[in-house]
């Protein structure tokens, strides 16, 4: 005799139902465009500062890990209370200006790549589940390799934290929703920095990402700003497609 709720259990251990999952893709554009929105007026980057310090994050960690792939280190990664961070990295290339433009590249570029990453996990259960302790993991790591600032040293832990918390506890349904959440944020980041992408300058900083690109490739910051930001918005559409696609 089956135990009752038996015959439910095969579905319970696959991807949610087609339905389900059209009415997830509705609720994940719609905080798209709410998030971008929401960038874009006075207090929004308060009730969205925990994806903007995740963003942050990736993009320096892009910087750095791109540094490391071609041969060179990864010294520090600083965050501050106010969004921003620094990598401190070493460049050793034989891809002569390509490969620091490559590592100038990599940290605009990380959020959305990460984000479509995340997506796709989502496809089922096991994998999102997988891929929320796979991150939390590595916050946790890259705070005790990497990480050189007290908030740093605060925020990034705890967000590795409650990304593990989801991981562990959260119901199968919530995990996969919170790892497209984040995924589709981390897309969208990239337009919370619009202005940095077109400007030359970053300040204290010194050279914006992209105008570095053109100290090492010669077309204007300009145009690697548009160039990285249709990018990310055709990632997040093909992550999406991909992962809601019929199956």
């Amino acid at each position: 005799m089956r135990k009752p709720g038996k015959d439910f259990e095969p579905l319970l251990n696959k991807e949610a139902p087609l339905v389900v999952e059209r009415m997830g893709l509705t609720w994940l554009i719609a905080a798209a465009i709410a998030t971008t929105l929401l960038w874009q007026v006075p207090g929004g980057d308060y009730i969205l500062y925990p994806f903007t310090i995740l963003a942050t994050w990736f993009h320096e960690m892009g910087h750095g890990l791109m540094a490391v792939l071609l041969g060179g280190q990864f010294q520090k990664l600083e965050l501050f209370s106010n969004g921003s961070g620094v990598a401190t990295y070493g460049i050793r290339s034989s891809l002569g200006p390509i490969g620091p433009a490559l590592v100038a590249a990599a940290g605009p570029m990380a959020p959305p790549l990460a984000g479509a990453a995340l997506i796709l996990a989502s496809r089922s259960f096991k994998t999102a589940s997988l891929s929320l302790k796979i991150l939390g993991s590595f916050l946790l790591f890259s705070t005790l390799i990497w990480v050189r600032s007290w908030f740093g040293l605060v925020a990034i832990p705890l967000l590795g934290l409650i990304i593990l918390g989801i991981a562990l506890k959260a119901p199968r349904w919530a995990q996969g929703f919170a790892i497209q959440l984040l995924g589709v944020q981390a897309c969208v980041s990239t337009y919370h920095q619009l202005d940095y992408l077109f400007s030359y300058s970053a300040g204290s900083l010194g050279l914006s990402d992209t105008a570095q690109m053109q100290q090492y490739l010669i077309l204007p910051y300009w145009f690697w700003g548009g160039l990285m930001a249709i990018a990310s918005l055709v990632i997040l559409v093909q992550s999406l497609r991909v992962a809601y696609r019929s199956q």
